[in-house]
């Protein structure tokens, strides 16, 4: 393989690549560094490939070695719902409690590593497997297991294709297999998500609208019984309705007056949020607000309070008039 060659099959994978390294570490900003140093381990040796694979498969290879390298020196992501059993009082109080940005799970614009074109059934299955949920859920899986449920089950390699990417058996391939699947069927909350449809507009529309207004009485009636918010960096998690009105009424107070502009993340609606300052109302980057949606209501509001984020995804730092 020439370089030349190797440059245009790096660019027509790094999205897919992008896609992998996400699931694979639960991070935004790792998966891009990921992907990075797969390229420039893959540009070093190139001249060692003699072909025995396709190129695709070797850039797996060096991507996953890459990907366990990280989680074995950094860990798994987590959200804070994993922190603690039960959920925290809508005080002040409650925001003593913070972890480095290393610790929290990190959204993804499904742009950067959804398809754009395709089977509608590939395409519905990799928007799946990219939902915070999913993601969340693949974090409590060994490494190996991860990869391997990751190759076997979303980008549906064959059980033999996967043994010589790691250099295991066929066997021992489907037995990872078989416990990672188990592991993520205990998982409540991986399957209560549901995909977007013209039906869930209505639903956006109104949430929008009672989040900008801040009328908190319309906002808890679009609100699922047990629904959660949480945001990291803070290892506050909220539950029930009731508490996160008093917490928007509360310690949230100063969300009043935000701006809303709507994405899609991990294959789910999301918003961009600015929230004013100072007397006179100046609308600035404040989170990263994604929705996960069950049984037409909202199910879990998490705000990724990490502003480096508007900068990686290309928002903008004012929101269009």
């Amino acid at each position: 393989m020439t370089r030349d060659e190797l440059e245009r099959e790096l660019a027509a994978r790094r999205a897919e690549l992008r896609g992998y390294c996400y699931r694979m570490l639960g991070s935004a900003f790792d998966a891009e560094d990921a992907v990075q140093d797969t390229m420039v381990r893959a540009w070093k040796s190139v001249e060692g490939f003699e072909g025995r694979s396709g190129v695709r498969s070797w850039l797996y290879r060096i991507a996953t070695n890459v990907c366990l390298t990280t989680i074995e020196t950094r860990g798994r992501r987590a959200r804070p719902m994993d922190l603690s059993a039960t959920a925290w009082e809508p005080v002040e109080a409650s925001l003593v409690r913070t972890r480095g940005e290393d610790t929290w799970l990190e959204p993804m614009v499904d742009e950067r590593v959804l398809p754009e074109a395709g089977d509608p059934a590939e395409i519905a299955v990799a928007r799946e497997s990219v939902r915070l949920a999913f993601v969340a859920a693949l974090q409590h899986l060994p490494p190996r297991q991860r990869a391997v449920l990751i190759l076997r089950d979303v980008l549906r390699w064959k059980a033999d294709e996967v043994a010589s990417l790691l250099d295991t058996t066929t066997a021992s391939v489907n037995s990872a297999l078989q416990r990672a699947r188990a592991t993520l069927a205990e998982r409540p909350d991986v399957g209560r998500t549901e995909p977007l449809g013209e039906s869930h507009q209505a639903l956006l529309e109104q949430y929008v609208r009672a989040f900008e207004a801040y009328d908190i009485d319309a906002f808890v009636e679009l609100l699922a019984a047990d629904v959660t918010q949480n945001m990291p960096p803070f290892e506050l998690w909220l539950e029930g309705a009731d508490d996160i009105a008093a917490w928007m009424v509360g310690p949230g107070h100063q969300c009043r007056g935000s701006k809303l502009v709507p994405v899609t993340m991990n294959g789910s609606p999301a918003f961009v949020h600015y929230k004013p300052i100072g007397a006179d109302g100046e609308l600035v980057p404040f989170a990263v607000q994604a929705l996960e949606l069950a049984d037409g209501r909202i199910a879990r509001i998490t705000s990724f309070l990490d502003t480096r984020l508007f900068d990686l995804f290309g928002f903008p730092t004012e929101p269009p008039a």
